[in-house]
């Protein structure tokens, strides 16, 4: 399985996936204006008719995938944190490494490049981008931190939305940027996440734990 596919293996619908996989590999490689629904049609091997049957659009077919990507990214969290009473410090370890790792991955970082630089032409998908993909992952953060709240790991009187907005930040430190420009890859990167995580980590349970944690 290609990376790509990988990343939208959430998707069970084999037609489906393959338009969304190849849209995804045209959008990274092109950019989203210059991709036509028939390049998308053509490069998946499916008839236009097909492709329209699934997506009513180029502007659906590109939320679809983001939401994908993110909603696998999502489904894995839950799996390792769900199942497991750790450590709020030691599960807020695993949630930022989980995060970094997601981002630094060729995909997200491309998909991201391609929002950036046709967002302001294209208004409409920027919204649908974000609703897709930061502000569902901001809700779902959010959600979890509530639960962390509701069993006495976090400080009385934080906000679980902002808890949430905290972490995301203190994660999208240099090392995001440097990825984003293209400056360093996934492997080179992969020395530094494990230090990154865990100062964010700590600085998060300074801002919001508990002072029993020994976050006074």
């Amino acid at each position: 399985m290609s990376a790509t596919a990988e990343f939208l293996s959430d998707v069970s619908n084999p037609k489906r996936h393959a338009i969304m996989a190849a849209a995804a590999e045209l959008f990274m490689a092109e950019g989203y204006a210059a991709v036509s629904m028939d390049a998308v049609a053509k490069t998946s091997g499916v008839s236009k008719a097909t492709l329209y049957a699934h997506f009513s659009g180029k502007e659906a077919l590109f939320e679809a995938i983001v939401a994908a990507g993110c909603e696998h990214m999502r489904e894995q969290a839950e799996e390792f944190l769900g199942g497991h009473d750790r450590p709020l410090r030691e599960a807020l370890v695993e949630l930022g490494l989980h995060w970094l790792r997601f981002m630094l991955r060729r995909q997200v970082r491309a998909l991201h490049r391609v929002m950036i630089a046709e967002g302001v032409r294209f208004p409409a998908l920027a919204r649908a981008f974000y609703a897709a993909g930061p502000q569902a992952m901001h809700s779902w953060l959010s959600g979890w931190m509530a639960g962390e709240l509701a069993r006495g790991r976090l400080r009385p009187e934080v906000r679980p939305a902002q808890a949430a907005e905290h972490f995301l930040s203190l994660l999208r430190g240099d090392l995001f940027v440097r990825a984003t420009l293209g400056l360093v890859g996934e492997d080179a990167a992969a020395a530094e996440l494990q230090g990154i995580a865990e100062q964010v980590a700590d600085t998060f349970l300074r801002l919001h734990g508990v002072p029993a944690d020994g976050f006074a």
